[in-house]
């Protein structure tokens, strides 16, 4: 029998490299199924693979030295991203919050340590210092909602820099009381190097880097330099006497004005970081986590329960008191506290700073309870801040019912049309064209996009006559058009690019029909393109000739009307059911079809249109059944995560199949909060996976049964 144990651990760097790349591509992946933070995946990932898994692999110097670098990529991304300007408004009630964030659950954990959990004064000191710390792991929900500049949003922000920043310099304090002698000499001492170090970094990098990059333009060494000031920061803190991380995240809040957001130069750092040294690290730290601890006993469970308890209960005490001393309502006390509450790879940087000190020897200021009770605490955390945020943000929105300014965009109109097969191109632009305001005088956008293999040349020509063809079409309808033949090695990004580069306001692109190519509802890359783009999408199946449409049925979701495109979508049916002079009725709440009355008699008082109204998203099979063969049916419906998003709307796909197949439909995807399509972070992968696993289980449990 073969032994395979005799190959365990790996020890070959190229092999060892090879695995942990592997690691780093699944991870994201199988967590993304089982809708777990893929920070943990990363982490869950090495131990497996660690000596206390698997013992696939040998933790050689590439852990510690990536590690390190993984590490301090963490602290300075973290300074790198503050927004520095949206804090100055705030700056009196950030200090305020701050400092009650991080004294509240720095008290509580540090009582607990000492009393429940019995460690020293000084572990629970950096116990404390972690959980009065935190990540803005929500933030991206912020975002997508559109409440980045709200107060709470602002608050959280601030008050999150502050904390991390405390939260450090009691760390390098615990660091240099270990190195140090102590005494009233070994303080002043520290704190004349310190402010030494602070003022010397805050003098000197903004002058040098301010005269680099204005000198060399070249992408790579304006890279190469950002980092240099990195490490030379970090290698200088631990000179003298601060941990190193420290350096790190003093260069990112340093280099913050320096390095915009949306810039090349941002991109390649963030990429750089979340490609390779954080999840290096990550993977790292796993290796080193003894799961089987959890089976020892009770003792890690009391533990995890303590740290998550006391650290949880101290970020929501500070969140509400501060929103009760502002005089905020308790639904931003709820945005507050969601925001402040995860912790992430930060707290697992300061916790291997606590693994390295020594008390005694063989003896560590954290043992692997401490670091086994800091990852699933994370776990814990990422899980509350999540929903909280969530709920809270949705609500928020719905509060300030910004309806009718969501109107003032609706000027930017330039559609953006994918075309591959001849046999629909024709009906899409046609639709483009009712759409069209002719008031604003823009062009359509035709767009090829064929992928960079050996048939490129082939494709490419094939796809120029195809938007030949179009351009004729358009100039018969006296309608501005562009084209472009776009070479991508992945269709989806093809397009994003060319949304970007054209400055689209939408897409409209057909819904393939041809099975031979794409099993699934949504074809190749629909949903790949609708996750990845905020936008209005328009998807659209056309059976029939648009001129002979009779009647236009919308199904519209709940609370639609406060997603930013309501308007734009509706203008666009709208002025459609004026051009083919049909029909239009419209299906959904009271509240929402008050809005879409208005808007009708207001702005199109010549289309005749109806209104029913439909309780429940569930009505939409029935609604289904009673769609003719000259009727367009139109799902309003909406991305994960967004306002108007229901559960229900998974089942889509199943429910068009069943209930109105052969029919001629159409489906929007409207504006929603969002950030851009560029932005990139670890805590939010740009990879959506298509179905949970949890899904699957039960569609294989259900086939069965």
């Amino acid at each position: 029998m073969l032994n395979l144990s005799q190959y365990f651990p790996i020890t070959d760097p190229t092999l060892i490299f090879f695995v942990v790349l592997l690691m780093i591509l699944l991870s994201p992946i199988i967590m993304g199924r089982l809708r777990i933070p893929h920070i943990i995946g990363m982490v869950l990932a090495g131990i497996l693979v660690g000596k206390y898994g698997l013992n696939i692999l040998g933790r050689d110097a590439s852990f510690e030295l990536f590690g390190r670098v993984g590490l301090f990529y963490i602290m300075f991304l973290a300074g790198l991203e503050m927004d520095m300007e949206g804090l100055k408004k705030n700056r009196n009630r950030v200090m305020v919050f701050g400092m009650l964030t991080f004294l509240i659950p720095f008290a509580m954990t540090y009582f607990m340590g000492v009393s429940l959990l019995g460690y020293l004064p000084l572990a629970s000191l950096l116990l404390a210092a972690i959980m009065a710390s935190n990540t803005l792991i929500a933030y991206p929900i912020v975002g997508r909602y559109g409440l980045t500049r709200h107060t709470s949003s602002t608050l959280s922000v601030g008050s999150s820099m502050m904390a991390l920043f405390m939260a450090l310099i009691v760390m390098a304090s615990i660091v240099n009381s270990f190195h140090g002698n102590g005494g009233i000499v070994f303080w002043l001492l520290f704190i004349l190097k310190f402010v030494v170090y602070c003022v010397g970094l805050i003098m000197v990098i903004p002058r040098v880097t301010r005269w680099f990059l204005r000198r060399y333009s070249d992408a790579v060494m304006q890279f190469i330099f950002i980092l240099a000031i990195v490490f030379l920061s970090a290698a200088l803190s631990d000179a003298v006497g601060l941990e190193g991380i420290f350096g790190a995240f003093m260069s990112g809040l340093i280099l913050n004005r320096f390095v915009p957001k949306v810039s090349p130069l941002m991109n390649r750092i963030e990429f750089t970081g979340n490609a390779l040294f954080i999840p290096y690290f990550l993977i790292g730290v796993g290796m080193l986590i003894n799961v089987r601890l959890l089976f020892a006993g009770s003792k890690i469970l009391w533990v995890v329960f303590c740290i998550v308890f006391f650290g949880t209960l101290g970020k929501a005490v500070a969140a509400y008191l501060a929103a009760r001393f502002f005089r905020m309502s308790w639904l931003a006390g709820h945005m507050m506290f969601g925001l402040t509450s995860a912790h992430a790879a930060g707290a697992i940087a300061m916790v291997m700073v606590g693994r390295r000190l020594q008390v005694a020897p063989g003896e560590y200021l954290f043992g692997d309870e401490v670091l086994n009770g800091i990852v699933i605490m994370i776990l814990f955390t990422c899980i509350i801040s999540t929903v909280i945020t969530e709920r809270a943000a949705q609500r928020l929105r719905l509060q300030e019912k910004e309806g009718h300014d969501m109107m003032k965009n609706l000027d930017d109109e330039k559609i953006l049309i994918p075309v591959k097969y001849p046999e629909y191109s024709d009906n899409l632009v046609t639709m483009a064209t009712l759409m069209r305001n002719p008031r604003l005088k823009r062009e359509l956008v035709a767009l090829n996009v064929v992928y960079d293999d050996v048939n490129m040349r082939h494709n490419q020509a094939e796809g120029q006559r195809l938007l030949d063809h179009l351009c004729h079409l358009a100039s018969a309808s006296d309608v501005p058009m562009v084209t472009q033949v776009r070479v991508a090695a992945n269709i989806a990004n093809g397009i994003k690019h060319a949304f970007k580069e054209f400055q689209a306001s939408e897409i409209l692109m057909g819904l393939h029909f041809h099975k031979e190519i794409n099993r699934s509802f949504w074809g190749e890359f629909t949903r790949s393109l609708y996750n990845g783009l905020s936008r209005q999408i328009i998807v659209t199946r056309i059976l029939q000739p648009l001129n002979t449409i009779r009647r236009i049925q919308v199904a519209i979701p709940s609370r639609a009307e406060f997603e930013p495109g309501f308007y734009r979508w509706l203008e666009r049916l709208a002025r459609m059911a004026g051009n083919l002079e049909c029909r239009i009725a419209f299906h959904g709440r009271n509240e929402t079809l008050q809005l879409v009355n208005e808007f009708i008699r207001n702005r199109f008082p010549s289309v005749r249109a109806e209104y029913e109204e439909m309780e429940h998203w569930k009505e939409l099979p029935t609604l289904g059944s009673k769609i003719r063969e000259d009727h367009l049916f139109v799902i309003v419906t909406a991305r994960k995560g967004t306002i108007s998003y229901k559960t229900a709307m998974e089942r889509l796909p199943e429910e068009l199949n069943k209930f109105i197949k052969g029919k001629t439909i159409m489906i929007i995807f409207p504006d929603q909060y969002g950030s851009e399509m560029d932005d990139m972070t670890f805590a939010q992968p740009q990879h959506t996976e298509e179905r949970s696993a949890y899904e699957a289980v039960r569609e294989w449990i259900h086939n069965k049964v």
